[in-house]
C-alpha cells in the first residue's frame, strides 16, 4: 500500500488524539492510583499471590468438587478477594481504571460513529454498547438479545 498525504493525515491525527489521552485527567488519576497500588511492596504481593490462587482456583475449577483441594481453595479465594477488594488503594485503582475505560469507550463511539452508524463498537459501558451492538441489525438473529 502506498503512504498517501491523506495516510499521513491520519497517522498524524491518530498520534495526536492518543497524546490528549495520555495527558487527559482520567491517565492520570490512573497512573497515580496504579503507582500508589504497586508502590506498596505488601499490596503488590498481596495481588501476586492473588494472582497464583487464581491460577489455582482455574485448575480446581476443571475438575469441581472432585478436586481435593475445592473447598479449601474456594474459601480462599473468596477470602483473599475481598481482603483486596476492601483495600482503600485497590479500589481507588479500579474506579480509575473505570473512569478510564469509559474515555476510551466515548472516544471509540465517537470514531466509530464518525465512520459509518453501522460500525459496531465493543464496549464495557452498556449505553455504549446498546446503541452500537444492534443499532442497524446484527445478523446473528438475535443470538445478541437485540429486538431484531
Amino acid at each position: 500500500m502506498i503512504m498517501t498525504y491523506e495516510w499521513v493525515g491520519i497517522t498524524d491525527s491518530a498520534d495526536e488524539l492518543s497524546e490528549m489521552i495520555l495527558q487527559s485527567e482520567q491517565a492520570a488519576k490512573y497512573r497515580d492510583a496504579y503507582d500508589s497500588v504497586y508502590s506498596d511492596k505488601l499490596l503488590a504481593s498481596e495481588i501476586y499471590d492473588f494472582a497464583r490462587l487464581k491460577e489455582l482456583y482455574e485448575e480446581v475449577q476443571r475438575f469441581g468438587k472432585y478436586h481435593p483441594d475445592y473447598k479449601r481453595v474456594m474459601k480462599q479465594i473468596r477470602v483473599d478477594k475481598r481482603r483486596l477488594d476492601l483495600n482503600e488503594k485497590v479500589a481507588e485503582l479500579r474506579l480509575a481504571e473505570n473512569e478510564l475505560q469509559d474515555l476510551m469507550d466515548q472516544v471509540s463511539f465517537i470514531l466509530g460513529r464518525s465512520v459509518s452508524e453501522a460500525v459496531k463498537i465493543p464496549s464495557s459501558n452498556p449505553f455504549f454498547s446498546s446503541d452500537s451492538s444492534c443499532g442497524s441489525g446484527c445478523g446473528t438473529g438475535g443470538g445478541c438479545s437485540c429486538s431484531a
